[in-house]
Formats: C-alpha cells, structure tokens, sequence
C-alpha cells in the first residue's frame, strides 16, 4: 500500500482550492450550533481541502476555517519515516525513507474526495485550531485513519472503538505502522527544519535519539535472533 500511495503523495503536498462550506454567504459561517457539555459550538458542511493527514479547511483559500480531526494525530507533510527492510548495509548507509506526510495527507484525500464533509467542533487546540468529529458519507474520517495505519490515537484511554481500530493497524502493520517513525509530538519539538525540502536523513538522525517509541518495528528488531542462517 505504500509503494501505491508514493506517486500520488508527491503531488499532493499543496492545498486545492475548494468551493465555500455551507452556508453559501460569508465563508467561515458555520451551518448551525450543537451544544457539548453546555459549550455551543459549530457544525460546518461542504467540500473542504485538505491540508495535511489530520487537518481539512472549510472555504477558499483566501478566508475559511481550518479545522483538525479531533482524537487523532499524523505525521507531519516533512516528516519522514524509515523502512525496516535494511538488508544490504554494505551498499545501503540507511533505510529506505517513506514519505509518512504525504502519504497520510494522501489518503486523508482519498477518504474525503470532492464529496460535502460534515465536522461538528468539539474543542480548540492551544493554537486556536478548531478540532472536531468529521464525516463523510455517514463515516468518521478519523477511524478511517485509524483503520489503515495512517493516523495514531492522540490521547490514550480517550475513545475506546478508536484504540482497538489502531490496536487492530499496528497488530497487522499497516500504513506507518509498517515503519521506524517518530512519535509526531517529539518530531515538532526537536525538528529544526520543517519544510517540504527536509532531507531523510535529518529524521534518521532524530530516529537515532528518540525518546519514545510507538512503532511495532522497534520492538521486532530487538526480538531478532542473532543468528539467522538456521
């Protein structure tokens, strides 16, 4: 599935403009208010772009509403992955690099397509970032992430049906699960260089210094036999 998604990625790092959410008016009005936990918030419905794995924007470029899906996380668009299929080393100086961004970002686009997008606001982040459930088609966008490896659970213990789908992910390797990758609030804070030109190796490096773990492929290096030849 990776092999499948890399041609398509590359040209999917820039956002596509899209027609304003409902309603037809001021782009960024929401289509009407829901109540959670005493709270009003909005609820916006249109085609959207998409702007990485885990973030949509309701509007035209030139004025709408970002908004993330809420309960998951996604590799960054520099970040990158590595492929644990390191045989040669003699020839091969480090793992094949797998373009974890964009691939995430990819499918995020294949999921939402042109169709209209439903996302009812649950909270805002720190940065003021709107988060919210999104769905399309009658499906949670996120547990579509969730599902084929290319999102994580952002907060443990926090939904139940979206831990055993990533349980379920990382159990069979899908997506970046498939993958050395760096958990994706450790990439923010120690990443230096975070544009689309980030060279492979500035994520090998930092790879090479985590301090967390959250990729099945870490542990079956460790489980490897020393010997492998009988």
């Amino acid at each position: 599935m990776i092999k499948r998604l890399a041609v398509a990625a590359v040209g999917m790092t820039l956002v596509q403009p899209v027609m304003a959410a409902d309603p037809i008016g001021k782009i960024g009005v929401a289509e009407k208010l829901h109540t959670s936990s005493g709270v009003q918030y909005p609820t916006f419905k249109g085609p959207v772009a998409v702007i990485d794995g885990r973030t949509l924007w309701f509007g035209w470029l030139g004025g709408g509403v970002r908004l993330r899906l809420a309960g998951i996380d996604a590799c960054e668009l520099p970040q990158w992955a590595l492929d644990p299929k390191w045989v040669d080393r003699a020839k091969q100086l480090a793992p094949s690099p797998v373009p974890c961004g964009p691939l995430a970002k990819a499918w995020l686009k294949r999921t939402v397509g042109n169709r209209s997008t439903i996302c009812s606001v649950v909270g805002y982040g720190a940065d003021g970032v709107a988060q919210g459930r999104c769905v399309v088609r009658g499906r949670d966008i996120a547990e579509e992430m969730l599902r084929v490896g290319w999102a994580r659970v952002a907060e443990t213990g926090s939904n139940s049906r979206y831990a055993a789908l990533q349980s379920h992910a990382m159990a069979s390797r899908y997506g970046m699960w498939a993958t050395y990758v760096l958990d994706m609030n450790e990439w923010r804070r120690k990443a230096v260089y975070k544009t689309l030109s980030r060279h492979p190796p500035a994520d090998f490096n930092l790879l090479a210094e985590r301090e967390t773990e959250i990729s099945p492929p870490f542990a079956d290096a460790r489980s490897k036999p020393k010997r492998t030849d009988r």
